[in-house]
């Protein structure tokens, strides 16, 4: 029963805080989802009853969601219900589920979603077992099994990381802190000559971004897409009202797969037209990367009405 209050309180008053936060247009969902669970997901669809054999599956491993692949419901709280779809007695967490009230087709539900990417989940009811007693009654094509195997593989020592720079380093972090595969993000100093640089000596250094990010779910091609997005990559150390090299367009570079990426994408960004100017963002070999003072790390996060020059201006690129 306190399980079910807690569900409907978030139902009538707002959902729990989500780690992140996934935004995409309905046409980006479309390009990147298949038919039928992009009308699951994205358009509340149902999938027809015992349709999929996740019904019958109950090996080890994590459900995540189909879009933006959110770890949601552990294999240990899955259970047969008979309903002739994935059941679950509980999220994987508290903030990974939203609750929506839903009144459609003349009865009420609660509806569950991704809580980081709003993807229709199905509903949650009060028939399941106990302790929770409730049953978390979802469309199977709206989730997608992640084995303990391919989890792992997932692990820290399969990230990579990136490096780019773009103005102020409090904008660039907090738009794609909230990116698919995005795994951590560290502002700091990139491309100057001296060592251990600070806020008030970076000579040559740019305000850059570190970004940890999985290749199973984003790309070095995808994360240069978005950092065309966010910024005027026309202007010569200048982004914003911050004018010098610290604040000038860059990509460092640390293979030559990067470097052929990020010239095709120079390419792609200039055939567009559509900024009046062309691509001025320089690419420069990655030597070191300095993290700035912890007052930076995160500011937006803490200081949500801080200054940031940075906005997501066009779709994408590819």
């Amino acid at each position: 029963m306190l399980q079910w209050i807690g569900v409907l309180k978030y139902a009538n008053n707002g959902n729990p805080t989500p780690d992140r936060k996934v935004n995409k247009t309905e046409e980006e969902w479309e390009r990147i989802l298949s038919p039928e669970v992009f009308r699951i997901t994205r358009k509340k669809g149902t999938e027809r009853a015992h349709s999929s054999n996740m019904c019958r599956v109950f090996e080890p491993g994590v459900y995540a969601c189909a879009c933006c692949q959110t770890e949601l419901f552990d294999s240990h709280e899955k259970f047969e219900s008979g309903s002739g779809w994935p059941s679950f007695t509980q999220p994987i967490k508290e903030n990974a589920i939203a609750y929506h009230k839903d009144r459609g087709f003349g009865m009420y539900r609660i509806e569950t979603v991704c809580n980081v990417c709003d993807a229709h989940l199905g509903h949650v009811f009060q028939d399941g077992p106990m302790p929770s007693g409730l049953r978390y009654c979802i469309n199977a094509l709206a989730l997608s099994k992640i084995e303990p195997k391919i989890r792992e593989m997932n692990s820290t020592e399969k990230l990579k990381k990136a490096y780019i720079a773009g103005g102020c380093f409090w904008g660039m972090e907090e738009l794609f802190r909230t990116q698919p595969g995005i795994k951590d993000t560290e502002v700091g100093y990139i491309g100057g000559a001296n060592e251990n640089p600070t806020y008030e000596n970076h000579p040559g250094h740019a305000e850059g971004l570190e970004l940890t990010y999985d290749p199973e779910q984003t790309s070095f091609r995808k994360i240069l897409d978005y950092f065309f997005r966010i910024h005027n990559p026309t202007t010569v150390d200048r982004q914003g009202n911050d004018i010098g090299s610290s604040y000038r367009s860059a990509i460092f570079i640390q293979n030559e797969e990067e470097k052929a990426v990020a010239e095709e994408m120079i390419a792609v960004v200039n055939t567009s037209k559509r900024w009046d100017d062309p691509v001025a963002t320089t690419l420069e070999d990655y030597t070191k990367f300095w993290l700035a003072e912890d007052y930076h790390q995160d500011y937006l996060q803490r200081k949500p009405n801080g200054y940031t020059c940075h906005v997501e201006r066009f779709g994408s690129y590819l």
